[in-house]
């Protein structure tokens, strides 16, 4: 099984139309099973188009799979907070897989669409050749935040495992690797498995190089996208994907890339 997680700072980016297409094209080369995407928008005040809106960055994405040949995926979104005071943010996950099951549940106190910290999680269930198994998309808070303790959101985001199936969570998680006594160390005491540590080849993990929105002043790599299972799995390989090297850039975020045997 091969996965992907990628914060896609949708509408944001120059050259944003050809960075979509890059997306869409290595989605169908690396043939994923299971993609995460975070800031996936859609303007506020864009007419209908089936279940979202008329240029949904999601959904230009579904279009431009199936004109690569992937006419099974099928998207499950869900709507945090309103962005620049005229795009609906949320956060999103595409399956060619079945899905059996989808829901979506707030992990901050506030879940009020006009305020920026508002955060929901998309979760869905797919069968695996006869498993069952489910996903999360994360874009989580940061952990010296008071007003929406990272504490409280990964309380609420563990509390909504399935105590009997196989989960990964995928996603932005807005906490360095390298500060064990934080975010990170937090979701490991949580019993999450970063696939990444688990992987037998695996690359530097950098996702993040200097300075973004929600880490101004930073200089120094970081590793801020994971994706992790809720137990041991064997993972053959763990790869930063859009980082210049191993693809174009095209975000503010390289993605993560992980195949796994299920």
């Amino acid at each position: 099984m091969k996965l992907l997680t990628l914060n896609c700072h949708s509408w944001q980016e120059e050259q944003q139309l050809e960075k979509l297409d890059i997306l869409a094209k290595t989605i169908t080369e690396r043939d994923y099973d299971v993609i995460a995407l975070q800031e996936v928008s859609q303007l506020t005040d864009a007419p209908a188009e089936g279940d979202y809106k008329k240029g949904h960055f999601g959904l230009e994405l579904l279009k431009r799979l199936a004109a690569f040949g992937r006419k099974d995926d099928r998207m499950h979104w869900t709507f945090c907070h309103y962005g620049y005071d005229i795009y609906e943010e949320g956060v999103a996950l595409i399956s060619r897989l079945p899905i059996t099951a989808a829901d979506s549940f707030f992990i901050t106190e506030s879940v009020d669409p006009d305020h920026w910290k508002t955060r929901a999680v998309p979760r869905i269930t797919v069968d695996a050749g006869g498993q069952l198994i489910d996903f999360y998309s994360c874009h989580l808070g940061w952990w010296s935040d008071e007003e929406e303790p990272y504490i409280e959101q990964v309380e609420r985001l563990i509390g909504k495992q399935h105590p009997d199936r196989l989960s990964f969570y995928m996603g932005d998680f807005n906490n360095h690797a390298g500060l064990k006594e934080e975010g990170y160390g937090l979701l490991l005491s949580k019993g999450l498995e970063d696939t990444y540590t688990l992987a037998e080849s695996k690359d530097s993990g950098t996702t993040v190089f200097g300075e973004i929105a929600g880490w101004e002043g930073n200089a120094q790599p970081l590793r801020i996208d994971y994706i992790f299972a809720s137990a041991p799995v064997k993972v053959r390989s763990s790869k930063v994907i859009f980082n210049g090297e191993h693809y174009p850039v095209v975000s503010d975020h390289f993605g993560v890339e992980v195949e796994i045997e299920i």
